[in-house]
């Protein structure tokens, strides 16, 4: 007998964790980060954050996401909306 979740348990967790942090240190103002900078942080890789930025960007009622600039790899800024 297997243990492991299904694959859409294990992305919506990660997507949850991603949220909490950005809901977390954005509550103040802006944040500005680069994925491969806050990869350890939420225990994700920086290709994981990138896809699920844009995931978020579309669904998160309560945060402004958007993709800031490009420069080697993309930054974000993320607001209270």
């Amino acid at each position: 007998m297997s243990t492991t979740q299904p694959a859409g348990v294990d992305a919506t967790t990660k997507e949850q964790r991603l949220k909490a942090y950005l809901e977390r240190n954005a509550a103040d103002g802006e944040l500005y980060f680069k994925s491969k900078f806050i990869a350890d942080e939420v225990g994700l890789s920086p290709k994981e954050i990138g896809a699920l930025m844009h995931k978020l960007a579309d669904s998160a009622g309560d945060l402004e996401i958007e993709p800031w600039s490009y420069t080697s790899a993309t930054t974000w800024r993320v607001a209270p909306a």
